[in-house]
Order: C-alpha cells, then sequence, then structure tokens
C-alpha cells in the first residue's frame, strides 16, 4: 500500500505505534465506536459478523499490506464486523488525531490510504451483497416451504378421508344391491343426490346459524335411530340441508335401511367437499409455482413488459408467511388497466422484497401495511427538447409501525446503516432499492412519523 509513497513522506508515519496480535486476538468488535486506525503489517485478519440467531457469518480475511479504520474515522460510524487475528499480526496503529493529521499534511500518504479503502470497499461490498442476496434466498426458500406444506398436507389428508369415503360408500351400495328397492325409493336416492351434487361449495353461515342448524337435524336424525347422527349432520347441514328435506326419504326407507341411505349420502357429499379442497390445494400449489417463476425470471434476458401488479402479487405469495406469523392485516388498491412496464433492467422484485420486509418488521402483531399502485401524469419539462408530458407507475407501500427515528431518516439509503439490532440487519436493503430504482431512471421518497410510514417508488413508462 505504501510502495508509491516518496521515501521522504513516509516522516508522516513516524508516530505510529506498533502493535502485536496473537493468533485469536481481538483487533476491533462488531458495533464499538471507532478510535483507531491501523496498517497491517504481516499476518492475517478475518473480518465476522455475529447474526442474530448467535451464528458467526465471514465477511473477508485481510492479509499484510492493508489498512483498516479509516472508513469507520471517516464516516464517523461504529464497526460493522469483528476483525480477529488468525494468525500472529503485527501493526501500526494511529489514533483518531494522529490519523487526521497525516491525512491533511501528507497527500501522497492520503491518496494511499483512500484508494486501500476504495479497493477494500469495494471487494467487501460485493461479498456481503452476495449475502445478502444469499440471505433473502434462504427466507424465501422457508416462505415457500411454509406455503407448499398447507396445501400439501390439506390435499394428503383429504385424498385419505376420499379414499375411507369411498370405501364405504363401496360396503353401503353392496348392501344397497341385496335389497330390494322399490321405484319410489330409487327416485328419492336419485333426488338426495341431484340435491347433493348440486351445491358446488359449502353454505357460508355464521357460527351460530351453523352450531343451531346442526344441533336440530342431529336431534332429528337421533329420533329417527340413524348411526353417527352428529357426525352425519355437520357434512349435511354445509350443503343446506334440513330435516324437512329428508322425510320423504324417512317415509321411503323404513328401519335400518334409512340410517345406510343417510350415510351413503353424507359419504357422497364429503367427497365433493374433499374433491374441492385437493382441487384449491393443487390451485394454491400453482400458483405459487407462477409466483416464484415470475419472481425468479423477471429481469432475465431482454427487453421485456412487466405488470407491476402481477410483480407485486408474487412477492406478496412468497411473504405470505411472514404476513401470516404476526396476523398483519395488508389492504391492496392496485389500480386497474395500470399500464405496463416495458424495461431491460431487472430487481422489480427485489424493491417490492427489500421495502416489504421492512414493513413487516415495523410493524407490531396485528399491524397494518398498505399497498397502493396508480398512474401518473407529470408536465414536461421546459429545459427539455421533448416538450411532451412523463408518465410514470407510482407504488407506494405504507404502514403503521412506530416509525424512522428523524436523527436516522438523513442515513436511511446510506450503504450499511441500519436502525435494527445488530446482526438482525446488514443496512443494504435500502440502499440496493435506490440502486435499482435509479436503474430505470425512477425516484424512491418516503415520509416517516409514529404510526405512519410511506415509501413511494415512481418509475417512468418512457425512458428519456
Amino acid at each position: 500500500m505504501l510502495a508509491s509513497i516518496p521515501a521522504d513522506e513516509l516522516y508522516c508515519l513516524r508516530d505510529g505505534t506498533e502493535v502485536h496480535l496473537a493468533q485469536g486476538d481481538f483487533l476491533a468488535r462488531q458495533a464499538e465506536v471507532a478510535h483507531h486506525f491501523w496498517i497491517l503489517l504481516s499476518g492475517e485478519l478475518r473480518f465476522f459478523q455475529i447474526l442474530s440467531e448467535g451464528q458467526e457469518t465471514t465477511l473477508a480475511k485481510v492479509s499484510g499490506g492493508t489498512a483498516l479504520g479509516e472508513m469507520q474515522l471517516l464516516s464517523n460510524t461504529p464497526y460493522g464486523a469483528n476483525a480477529q487475528a488468525t494468525e500472529p499480526c503485527e501493526l501500526l496503529q494511529f489514533d483518531e488525531q494522529q490519523f487526521w493529521v497525516t491525512m491533511t499534511v501528507c497527500p501522497n500518504v492520503r491518496k494511499a490510504i483512500l484508494g486501500n479503502m476504495a479497493y477494500r470497499f469495494q471487494k467487501f461490498q460485493s461479498v456481503v451483497v452476495q449475502q445478502e442476496k444469499m440471505a433473502s434466498l434462504g427466507t424465501l426458500a422457508a416462505g415457500l416451504m411454509h406455503e407448499l406444506n398447507n396445501p400439501g398436507t390439506a390435499a394428503v389428508r383429504a385424498a385419505a378421508q376420499l379414499r375411507d369415503n369411498l370405501m364405504r360408500m363401496h360396503q353401503l351400495t353392496a348392501k344397497f344391491s341385496k335389497s330390494n328397492m322399490s321405484e319410489q325409493q330409487k327416485a328419492c336416492m336419485f333426488e338426495l343426490q341431484e340435491y347433493a351434487l348440486g351445491k358446488e361449495k359449502p353454505l357460508r353461515m355464521n357460527s351460530l346459524e351453523q352450531s343451531d342448524a346442526e344441533e336440530a337435524l342431529a336431534t332429528w336424525m337421533e329420533n329417527a335411530d340413524i348411526e353417527d347422527a352428529w357426525k352425519l349432520a355437520p357434512t349435511l347441514v354445509a350443503i343446506g340441508m334440513s330435516a324437512d328435506d329428508l322425510e320423504c326419504a324417512r317415509a321411503e326407507f323404513p328401519g335400518p335401511i334409512f340410517s345406510d341411505a343417510l350415510n351413503w349420502l353424507e359419504a357422497l357429499v364429503s367427497s365433493m367437499q374433499l374433491v374441492g379442497t385437493i382441487e384449491e390445494s393443487i390451485g394454491r400449489v400453482s400458483n405459487l409455482v407462477k409466483a416464484v417463476k415470475s419472481y425468479a425470471y423477471e429481469g432475465k434476458g431482454q427487453k421485456q413488459t412487466v405488470d407491476i401488479n402481477e410483480s407485486i402479487h408474487a412477492t406478496l405469495v412468497i411473504l405470505a408467511h411472514k404476513f401470516r406469523q404476526k396476523e398483519i392485516s395488508l389492504e391492496k388498491d392496485f389500480a386497474a388497466n395500470l399500464p405496463a412496464l416495458q424495461c431491460e433492467c431487472s430487481g422489480l422484485n427485489q424493491i417490492w422484497t427489500n421495502l416489504l420486509d421492512n414493513a413487516i418488521d415495523a410493524v407490531s402483531q396485528s399491524g397494518h401495511i398498505r399497498i397502493r399502485t396508480w398512474a401518473e401524469e407529470s408536465a414536461a419539462d421546459p429545459k427539455s427538447a421533448n416538450q411532451q408530458p412523463r408518465h410514470y407507475l407510482c407504488i407506494s407501500i405504507a404502514d403503521d409501525g412506530t416509525g424512522i427515528p428523524l436523527e436516522s431518516q438523513p442515513h436511511i439509503f446510506d450503504s450499511f446503516y441500519t436502525t435494527k439490532a445488530v446482526g438482525v440487519g446488514t443496512g443494504l436493503g435500502l440502499g440496493i432499492v435506490q440502486r435499482i430504482v435509479d436503474q430505470y431512471g425512477g425516484t424512491v421518497t418516503f415520509s416517516s412519523e409514529p404510526g405512519n410510514t410511506e415509501f413511494r417508488v415512481r418509475l417512468p413508462l418512457e425512458r428519456n
């Protein structure tokens, strides 16, 4: 690092103090206030972070010839990671005053330090950004497992119950085939079957109405000596059947055969409902696959057309488990007939993921998040050669969390700045959002006060 400095200027480093570290010693600790600048003369240091779960994640390793600590002194920020010796190290240490004097009166030393810092920062940032992507991928994968497990379990359970129903219907049909059923009995069974198959979906009743109807029907069936009356009642009530609807069957099927007829009918109704459950479960899995494909392939390849509403919806599907965990109320106001965005850039889904993830973290249990999309037209810029008005797609994501502290608001888009606890956030999320929005030629702004924080993204439909 010092190879380019003239020998007569190396005197600027004369006030440095030699520091020796044994293997395993710490040079700096995560979140500590920075007070020193070092030049690593020999040995190796490992930079690592402690995550919220207590796990360590290595960010980088540096060897002799590297400067350390200048980034924190220049930006007046605490150390973002731990620095630990992986082997015996020898360093030159400067306190804050010595550092600033050196940076002021020694231009070549200053140039060497800043050049080394820029190189190391670029390398360090690429590592952390990659880790941020991997962390996001892990979060999304965990969410997908939650989302896929629910419909998968429901479908397996429904299939098992459907198998039981079919076996029960087979046994009852065998019993019917051995009895001499009259034409009236056959007609009654056919009418009940038609009634049951005509109900595509279970009726929606409030809890009190449903409970009263089930109790009334179960009591009536018990009085008619129906086997498993309380088990059959909820299924028959779900298709709107009452005791009056079963009076004809009671008259046509005297004795035990009436119980068999109602058990057969309940098995048929239950089977249709289970088929609906399986269809719904498979539909949910298909929607998840569609959302993941939309999320994963957005922005790949050449210029493409992106539906902003669909892009946000895909992200919501993937993050749905987080909304359920905190019982968050989600309000969506998606504009109809929103123009499609023509773009060659990628990363729209990263914008929604980071903004929504921050909103989820900000709200309390049973909090509220609002999402709105709309189109907007602005007047032509008098300084521009193009006097046509510009059209924008606008997206708002708002929450009722505690808000962003006033002292933090000027810094929230800065890389590595975070208001979250140590190990919870890297401080890259909003920096990534701003960088992607800039690539689209748009803007991202925010307003925040306790109980109402809103981020607004504006993306131009036409690029200048």
